[in-house]
């Protein structure tokens, strides 16, 4: 997760302002290929719906993570708009996945071994990658190496770890989802109404959180903070992140998932808001705090809730959502951009993505009730 997810899809968010002062690349342009990642990443979420890898995962999972890092390594070797957006879709298919993949692997295993913390420290990788990538941004020098500028430099840094975590993953990951069942089709997703509302607001989810985790680093450019607080912003949502499902775990005996789940809308919603409100150096650090804290725990709290709304299709319920979540990253960064771009800074696409978050806590809580009653059926 830390190679695909942190720096597969995120190292992009550190490195963009590097790309947009280098390459005088526009907030429309740098939205347009944060969406065409996006866009690779519902394909990928869609393929990974169909019954074509049952048995091999691990291969797929494998595959995918040395794709990231030919990606990677690709992303530092041009300077052409269409290419960068060719590269990152193929990198969003290759972190879909090995996100969905290596969860189907590494959560059925965990489960059937009993052990609670699987989930927290398969999701934590992803903060991992966050924090590394950020810190290794921040250890190159700006001003690249030889003929190349720091923002290539950073590229082929980040290409260089994730070649060292997938030899790592290689070693590490077992051989296939626990009881044997990785070989069995599942039977046809049903869609019922908790299933039809958490898939929603899972979706609107991706929508609101990726304008921040798109552009947290370049609004606190924008804000004429310092490069140490472009550094620190990020830092910080990937050190909460990694440890934010551990944390909100020890509040599911009290809220249950469902609960805890909307509390992480609503706290993200915040979190969006203070990033308006509060003053440069304070916004960005906040914001990424906020960010780091809830985004992971949603995720991974989201899947769980559809899982068990779906328990005789739980692979196809996961590929569904993360499909959502998909169409509405492919959305955020352009309507941001496209915001971003009309006024000058990133204020109104934040405010929007605020409400959007509020508007999906209101629908979790009307639909609470049903949706605890159907996980527990």
């Amino acid at each position: 997760m830390a190679v695909a997810m942190g720096f597969g899809r995120f190292s992009y968010t550190p490195i963009l302002p590097g790309m947009m002062s280098g390459l005088d690349l526009s907030p429309a342009d740098a939205g347009l290929i944060a969406s065409a990642n996006f866009i690779g990443y519902l394909v990928g979420a869609v393929a990974a719906g169909y019954g074509w890898a049952a048995g091999r995962e691990r291969a797929v999972s494998l595959s995918a993570l040395v794709a990231t890092t030919v990606l990677l390594l690709a992303m530092g070797l041009t300077s052409s708009l269409l290419l960068f957006s060719v590269i990152r879709f193929l990198a969003g298919v290759a972190s879909a996945f090995t996100m969905i993949f290596t969860s189907a692997i590494v959560l059925s295993r965990g489960l059937a071994a009993g052990n609670p913390h699987v989930q927290s420290i398969h999701f934590g990788g992803v903060g991992i990658g966050i924090a590394v990538s950020s810190l290794m941004v921040f250890v190159l020098p700006s001003g690249g190496f030889g003929t190349f500028a720091g923002w290539q430099a950073a590229w082929f840094g980040g290409a260089a770890i994730a070649c060292l975590g997938t030899i790592a993953v290689a070693f590490l990951l077992p051989s296939g989802p626990a009881s044997g069942k990785s070989a069995e089709r599942e039977k046809p997703l049903v869609w019922t109404r908790p299933l039809v509302i958490v898939t929603l607001t899972y979706g609107l989810f991706g929508f609101g959180y990726i304008i921040t985790a798109t552009f947290l680093v370049a609004m606190a450019r924008q804000g004429a903070s310092d490069h140490t607080v472009e550094f620190l912003a990020w830092l910080i949502t990937g050190l909460s992140a990694a440890i934010s499902v551990h944390l909100w775990r020890r509040a599911v005996p009290r809220l249950g998932i469902t609960g805890v789940y909307l509390a992480g809308l609503v706290v993200e919603a915040i979190g969006l808001i203070l990033v308006v409100t509060l003053p440069s150096p304070y916004a960005p650090l906040i914001g990424g705090l906020m960010l780091g804290l809830t985004f992971i725990m949603v995720t991974a709290y989201g899947l769980q809730i559809g899982r068990a709304l779906a328990p005789e299709s739980p692979r196809k319920a996961l590929a569904f959502m993360t499909a959502a979540f998909g169409v509405g990253q492919i959305i955020g960064p352009l309507v941001a951009g496209w915001l971003a771009e009309g006024n000058g800074n990133f204020n109104a696409p934040t405010l929007v993505a605020a409400a959007v978050l509020l508007f999906c806590a209101g629908l979790i809580a009307m639909e609470f009730r049903r949706m605890v009653a159907a996980m527990t059926a």
